[in-house]
């Protein structure tokens, strides 16, 4: 049984397992709810305005990476990526699509990318983000975070095409 599952929310009594196509998922019976795992869900963004993509550093590390953050709850994932990008640079974007979707056990986090345009290469960087940067395709590939799924990410944004 998933640990953080051993009583029910609703009624307070011990779970119990039920067998749902061939995995253990805790239940109660009382309540007759079962409680299936949950995880985090965000997004990470290539915003590309011409052929430049904007990458960021944050929390006084030293690697680019992409500009991402957390679906907040009754948020649909288009909202997200547009959110996220006007707090964290002050740019006005138009979601695009979702190009790769990864999940991340380090913090239990499905990550969703997603291509976003801007119209605009002006920045203005809230205080969560330390320093930002346009790159071309080239250059991108060489600054982001090596190994990193942000790399992977923006890896897959260019071999797409």
């Amino acid at each position: 049984m998933i640990e953080a599952f051993k009583y029910c929310p609703k009624c307070g009594k011990k779970l119990t397992n039920k067998i749902i196509e061939n995995k253990e998922v805790p239940y109660c019976k009382d309540c007759d709810e079962l409680y299936f795992p949950s995880y985090n869900v965000a997004v990470s963004l290539i915003v590309n305005y011409l052929d430049k993509v904007l990458l960021i550093k944050q929390y006084g590390k030293d690697d680019y990476i992409l500009v991402a953050g957390y679906v907040e709850k009754g948020e649909s994932i288009e909202e997200a990526a547009i959110r996220e990008l006007k707090e964290e640079t002050n740019l006005a974007g138009v979601f695009l699509k979702v190009l790769k979707t990864k999940y991340f056990s380090k913090t239990n986090t499905l990550m969703i990318n997603c291509l976003v345009e801007v119209n605009s290469l002006s920045y203005h960087l809230n205080e969560e983000v330390d320093e930002a940067c346009w790159f071309n395709k080239e250059e991108a590939i060489k600054k982001i975070k090596a190994n990193s799924l942000a790399s992977e990410f923006l890896n897959n944004y260019y071999l797409r095409g």
